[in-house]
């Protein structure tokens, strides 16, 4: 129903900025809550930030928040992720995610996935 594909991952330095888009494909884009996640080789699976179908409610991780901040542009069916002062801790494959629910969402509810792009920080 709904297809997701991320764009803007590469390598960075620690200090510099990053914005990971995610391209939706679906009429019922703007139904859907939206979330950024991350996994690291050998780490569970972490939500980064998320926001609500609307855009007028955000979530992020204590971890990036501050840091990084989550939009949305219905009209364009995109999401993204803009990420400052990156970190080495930061490297990671990040997914974009779709649900048909409110927030907050545990990883496990998210029904539409991306198939992630990879950011690395180096130190």
């Amino acid at each position: 129903q709904v297809q997701l594909v991320e764009s803007g991952g590469g390598l960075v330095q620690a200090g510099g900025s990053l914005r990971l888009s995610c391209a939706a494909s679906g009429r019922t884009f703007s139904r859907y809550s939206m979330g950024w996640f991350r996994q690291a080789p050998g780490k569970e699976r972490e939500s980064v930030a998320a926001i609500s179908s609307g855009g007028d409610t955000t979530y992020y991780s204590d971890s990036v928040k501050g840091r990084f901040t989550i939009s949305r542009d219905n009209a364009r069916n995109m999401v993204y992720l803009q990420m400052n002062s990156l970190k080495p801790e930061d490297t990671a494959v990040y997914y974009c995610a779709g649900i048909r629910s409110s927030l907050p969402a545990s990883p496990n509810e998210y029904r539409y996935w991306g198939q992630g792009t990879q950011v690395t920080v180096s130190s």
